[in-house]
């Protein structure tokens, strides 16, 4: 059930065990990518995963309820790729609060379990905290975690750059008309080998244009709708796991 296309009275009529809040940013991409990469991804992943966790229990009614995919939240934690055009990002503090109080909000109206589908690296360590600062919060009875979908592929996510294989895989098997096919040669040529400077396990590199001409991170060639559509049925089969954990979880 997506909230964007329902109206209330269908809400309050439905049996919903769990939110997916997707989580996203506008950030350069490469040339060949969108700036909204990391939220149509979240937004892929949350609505395969919803229909997974339905399905496994029969569909509503059947034992399980429904899940509710909430809009995605499309700006959040990236001024390291500050350097390129089209980039937006909040404070860490301001996106802390927006996405929290979103959350909260749903509670009121009895969903009480959240889980923050991310698709972008820079919101991590953030909604970490915005996940135990939620569950916490002895003013309403909520309880979420986070879940960030390139973590959750297996062996592929060794392979995560930026705009790289696995983000450009994920986009061609889902919205495949977003994908500028001509730049990924030259995409490619321009890409870092990795993320960053490391010295001492230390990274140097603040931004992102430190260490990559194009934005690119990992070749995007090698990032093809097939291995899209594994991605997509590994992170959503993760998702639709983890979620009936949440809900079955005692979180009093």
């Amino acid at each position: 059930m997506r909230l964007s296309e329902v109206t209330w009275t269908d809400v309050r009529d439905a049996e919903v065990d769990v939110a997916f809040l997707p989580v996203g940013s506008t950030e350069q991409h490469g040339p060949h990518a969108p700036l909204g990469t990391d939220a149509l991804n979240a937004v892929a992943v949350a609505e395969a995963a919803a229909d997974a966790y339905e399905e496994s229990s029969g569909g509503p009614g059947a034992g399980r309820g429904e899940v509710a995919v909430a809009p995605p939240v499309p700006v959040g934690v990236a001024e390291e790729h500050r350097a390129f055009d089209g980039t937006m990002w909040v404070s860490p503090e301001t996106f802390r609060a927006y996405v929290r109080e979103a959350a909260e909000s749903l509670v009121s109206h009895g969903v009480d379990r959240v889980v923050f589908v991310n698709g972008h690296g820079g919101n991590v360590e953030a909604l970490a905290e915005v996940a135990r600062r939620f569950s916490r919060d002895d003013a309403h009875a909520g309880y979420g975690v986070a879940f960030t979908w390139f973590e959750a592929v297996g062996d592929h996510a060794s392979d995560m750059g930026h705009a790289g294989p696995l983000e450009t895989a994920l986009l061609r098997a889902t919205n495949p008309d977003l994908v500028r096919e001509e730049r990924v040669e030259a995409a490619s040529a321009g890409a870092a080998d990795r993320w960053g400077e490391w010295v001492s396990g230390v990274n140097l590199a603040h931004d992102s244009d430190e260490f990559t001409d194009n934005g690119v991170v990992g070749d995007p060639r090698a990032g093809d709708a097939e291995r899209g559509t594994e991605l997509l049925d590994r992170a959503s089969a993760a998702l639709a796991e983890l979620s009936a954990a949440v809900v079955d979880r005692d979180a009093a």
